[in-house]
């Protein structure tokens, strides 16, 4: 089987409605037209809903297309299953409410042709978003760049793409969020992304931010008060095993 140029990996956790109003076929209908070779591996988190199903018969006459079937362990644990599935040259995660269109995709491709190893998304303003993700946001920048040093202006846009070697070379070394790890609900992971960054600067992968096109979604999965201090405890986790040497290259 020929190695696709692009692998896109789309968690899935109770997305029925998502499916349902099309965005598979947002999806499908922009990476048909594409000249590069591609697969979609959409990553059912162990949904206890329909939603493995519903993706099913969605993907069914979409060739490119495959369902993972994972157990419930949060997104972070999600994603990096379907990272580690993936085949291609470029990997892309992208959330499957297509927040970010996944068209947006060509910014990033550019990145990775001046010498990127890592592309990340960027929301700049996140126009259409309620006051309190606005301040949440803020607040999260602010402590992100004080305990972690990390320069970026969003680390949190759920649209990130890497060179196959740096994905899964950083995803082998993650200690907070993990392939096994398992969580009791639909939770966010705001630590996900913090520690794939960090690890990924020790590394010393070029990491790039491009701004891309962000649409404002409303979701129930976001608690203010307790993705707060998921968000604070992962920060500190991620500093603290640094400081153990746990993330040793």
């Amino acid at each position: 089987m020929n190695k696709p140029f692009l692998s896109v990996v789309i968690p899935a956790y109770k997305e029925i409605s998502n499916i349902e109003s099309g965005a598979l076929e947002e999806v499908w209908d922009f990476l048909k037209k594409q000249k590069y070779s591609w697969e979609v591996l959409v990553v059912d988190d162990g949904s206890p809903d329909n939603t493995a199903n519903v993706v099913s018969k969605s993907i069914k006459n979409k060739p490119g297309f495959r369902l993972l079937k994972e157990p419930h362990r949060g997104k972070g644990g999600t994603v990096i299953a379907g990272v580690l599935a993936s085949r291609g040259e470029i990997i892309l995660f992208t959330d499957m409410d297509q927040a970010t269109p996944i068209y947006e995709v060509d910014k990033l491709l550019a990145s990775f042709k001046k010498g990127s190893d890592i592309v990340i998304g960027s929301r700049s303003g996140r126009e259409g978003a309620p006051i309190v993700r606005k301040v949440m946001a803020y607040g999260f920048m602010v402590l992100r760049t004080l305990i972690l040093r990390l320069p970026y202006s969003d680390t949190q846009c759920g649209f990130k793409a890497f060179k196959q070697e740096s994905g899964r070379r950083i995803f082998e070394k993650m200690k907070v969020y993990t392939e096994n790890k398992s969580e009791s609900a639909a939770a966010v992971n705001a630590g996900f992304d913090l520690e794939l960054l960090y690890i990924g600067r020790k590394l010393g992968y070029k990491i790039s931010e491009v701004k891309v096109e962000w649409r404002h979604r409303e979701t129930k999965r976001v608690n203010p008060i307790k993705d707060s201090i998921a968000g604070l405890t992962d920060l500190i986790r991620v500093r603290v095993n640094s400081l153990m040497g746990l993330y040793k290259i």
